[in-house]
């Protein structure tokens, strides 16, 4: 495999990687759900998506969102909670270290870009909402390509966006599965460990691994140019 070089594009996944779930527990104890089922519910959402890819089928991510809170919960939730748990995927706050991350990356020359499995306008509404629209050149979702990530679908139509050789493309992200896709579409990959602690061994390793944003930010940038 060839190895790999500095970015000259750094893309940042969105949920869990720039923005925790974790805000939304409220919502689900408003709801009377039981916060432990949040992130099954997010698990759920993933595998749904998962699937719909595999069998070359696809939804919005916000179909998604709302049939799984109507499966986990076995449809006893009211419409008006779906939508306020729903609604709120696009006002999450924002990781400490994620500006400091994108400021390094435009710092140092790389350009900034955000990929997400969720819609165009939530990624743009989180961003605006934490004061990162500045960094960030372009939003690239799976809305445009019909195919969740970890297809390999959406990383290659953001490095066409971006006019550049995928490899030249860097992902960092918080989620295992998406640096394993993102590394077999040809990308380089940087992995933050501060939401599942251990790497998966069943999957490439990533080029970069660090405990936080701004510290897999700076592995990528330490690559070599050539």
């Amino acid at each position: 495999m060839t190895e790999a070089r500095r970015p000259h594009v750094i893309a940042f996944d969105v949920m869990e990687t720039l923005f925790p779930l974790q805000p939304l527990e409220w919502r689900f104890r408003e709801a009377g759900i039981p916060r432990v089922l949040m992130y099954r519910w997010f698990a759920h959402v993933l595998r749904d998506a998962f699937a719909l890819t595999a069998a070359d089928g696809y939804r919005p991510f916000g179909d998604l969102a709302r049939g799984a809170l109507l499966d986990i919960t076995g449809y006893q939730i009211s419409a008006g909670a779906v939508e306020s748990i729903v609604q709120a995927l696009a006002s999450l706050d924002v990781r400490p270290d994620a500006d400091a991350a994108m400021r390094l990356a435009r710092d140092s020359g790389a350009r900034v870009v955000v990929l997400t499995n969720a819609s165009e306008e939530t990624g743009r509404s989180l961003l605006d909402r934490a004061g990162l629209t500045a960094y960030v050149e372009q939003v690239f979702s799976a809305a445009a390509t019909r195919r969740f990530k970890p297809a390999p679908d959406l990383y290659h139509h953001a490095a066409a966006g971006c006019d550049v050789d995928p490899a030249r493309l860097a992902l960092v992200t918080a989620h295992a599965w998406d640096a394993h896709g993102a590394k077999r579409a040809g990308l380089t990959t940087g992995w933050s460990d501060h939401f599942e602690g251990r790497f998966p061994s069943v999957f490439d390793e990533p080029d970069a691994t660090g405990q936080g944003l701004e510290s897999v930010v700076g592995r990528l940038l330490e690559l070599p140019e050539e």
